[in-house]
């Protein structure tokens, strides 16, 4: 098993930053994000976010991505694109983009259900059932894409979606090459919608098991009420060590199907800065799998905290 981040996460620092400090902290990969963003005067996640891509002039952006990356010694565990899959032409030129890197494998993004605001766009209003075979019908043309690329392209389990449960995403994937299209199971997420037991949920993705995100989430009351009276919570994202879903009882279920590729993390949490941050999450991933009974590559640097 080998650990990387997700630079969707690492918004205060530059490629070049993101990579050096990465590597010295003893991670084994990056999954660069890959997008064009709002500008912010302030680096965050979703906009500003220094350590990511843009989408416009990607091609161009190849050989920096490359030099970066092979300088500081990390291996690509996929690249985060944003590309819709009804994005023909952003899907093949970041498939294009992951062909061209060595990287593998690469986020293809499925629909959004028709009441979602997601990346603040105005709801579709169109049905789940209209959704999900327009996306089937895209990921069809998605997976010969792939294949033409000698990549995989990978659905995440996201809320707000038409693939929110592992049991969604291998509906829509049942048939397709496993070789070119799979699931990036995603425990942080699946605390928000699509909670399914972790065991059950990837044995039952079973050869669409592709790639796996972790981060952590928790619920919180919001101090108000509902018409009828109730009580509201909503979602925030947590460390680690802190949110509701148990990283080492994941691990076990991983161990338990033979899991043993990229584990990349995207914590979206900020009780603690940066750099902690990442080493923490590296060494406290390394501890629960050790105990979960996973071998993972490489020793960790004595030290890595203090490198951070």
């Amino acid at each position: 098993m080998k650990f990387s981040v997700f630079t969707a996460s690492t918004p205060e620092w530059t490629p070049r930053e993101a990579a050096s400090r990465l590597a010295a902290q003893g991670w084994h990969g990056i999954e660069w994000r890959v997008t064009d963003q709002a500008e912010s005067a302030e680096a965050g996640f979703w906009a500003g976010n220094r350590a990511s891509w843009p989408m416009t002039g990607l091609e161009d952006s190849l050989p920096e991505i490359a030099r970066i990356t092979s300088e500081a010694g990390l291996e690509y565990s996929g690249l985060g694109g944003y590309a819709r899959c009804d994005d023909h032409d952003g899907v093949e030129r970041v498939l294009a983009a992951t062909a061209a890197l060595g990287a593998r494998q690469a986020r293809v993004n499925v629909l959004p259900l028709g009441n979602s605001t997601m990346g603040g766009q105005e709801p579709s209003g169109l049905g789940y059932p209209e959704l999900f075979a327009a996306t089937r019908a895209h990921f069809e043309w998605v997976a010969g894409r792939a294949a033409d690329h000698g990549v995989k392209a990978l659905v995440e389990l996201h809320h707000g979606t038409v693939t929110a449960s592992a049991s969604a995403a291998r509906r829509l994937l049942e048939g397709l090459d496993p070789r070119h299209v799979g699931v990036i199971h995603d425990l942080g997420n699946l605390l928000i919608e699509g909670w399914e037991s972790p065991l059950p949920a990837l044995q039952l993705l079973g050869p669409y098991l592709a790639h796996v995100h972790v981060k952590n989430a928790r619920w919180v009351r919001t101090g108000e009420r509902d018409e009828a009276g109730a009580a509201l919570w909503a979602n925030e994202w947590a460390p680690l060590t802190e949110g509701q879903g148990n990283v080492l009882e994941y691990f076990k279920a991983l161990a338990d199907v033979g899991y043993d590729q990229w584990v990349t993390v995207e914590d979206f949490s900020t009780d603690v800065p940066l750099a902690e941050r990442t080493a923490g999450n590296l060494a406290f991933l390394r501890r629960a799998a050790e105990l979960a009974g996973l071998t993972v590559d490489g020793a960790l640097p004595a030290d890595a905290l203090a490198k951070g």
